[in-house]
């Protein structure tokens, strides 16, 4: 492989992998509601598992609630039953043509929990960017095997890649930190 496109390579996993991280952050409850709490729900309509936002608009009117306007209002019962069977610990309520989620204020042994689950998080992802980094080096190491480019090469090769790897473990702690300060935040 030659060097730019290891790089290249590494760089877009790694975006991927803050991505991902960003993403997983939207579902981490804090104490306003938020849209993104419900992305990852699926309701059993029309015989399958659908998205929620397939089949309903989500939007914060306040800050201590979600309200859910399906697109067909049959589905209400399914959207209620996807939330109650959900992890997120809240109780629909609904007037037959929207859903309403009221968001308590978390206490603050949920909000440490919430910061601890943030922290599990980002750590996956660092991992995640340390084996790219890893399967970067040896490729760089094949490449120099192979005779491809040179050691030094191979070693300038390596250091650019723990640059990227510094930088994008700069990023999920940055994205981590400011998900704590928001979650901690009363």
């Amino acid at each position: 492989m030659d060097p730019d496109e290891i790089l290249l390579d590494s760089e877009d996993r790694m975006e991927k992998a803050i991505a991902k991280l960003k993403n997983d952050m939207t579902g981490i409850r804090t104490g306003r509601a938020n849209p993104g709490l419900v992305d990852s729900l699926r309701a059993d309509v029309y015989g399958s598992q659908t998205p929620l936002k397939q089949i309903a608009s989500v939007s914060a009117p306040e800050p201590t609630q979600l309200v859910i306007r399906p697109f067909d209002p049959s589905t209400i019962k399914d959207i209620e039953k996807c939330i109650i069977a959900s992890d997120l610990g809240l109780a629909p309520q609904s007037d037959g043509k929207v859903v309403r989620l009221n968001i308590p204020a978390l206490s603050t042994e949920v909000r440490r929990s919430m910061v601890a689950r943030t922290r599990e998080l980002a750590e996956e992802q660092r991992v995640a960017i340390r084996n790219i980094r890893r399967d970067s080096n040896k490729y760089a190491d094949q490449s120099e095997k192979e005779k491809q480019i040179s050691e030094d090469d191979c070693k300038k090769l390596k250091a650019e890649i723990q640059e990227l790897t510094k930088k994008h473990e700069g990023s999920v702690n940055d994205v981590a930190k400011a998900k704590e300060l928001e979650v901690m935040d009363e």
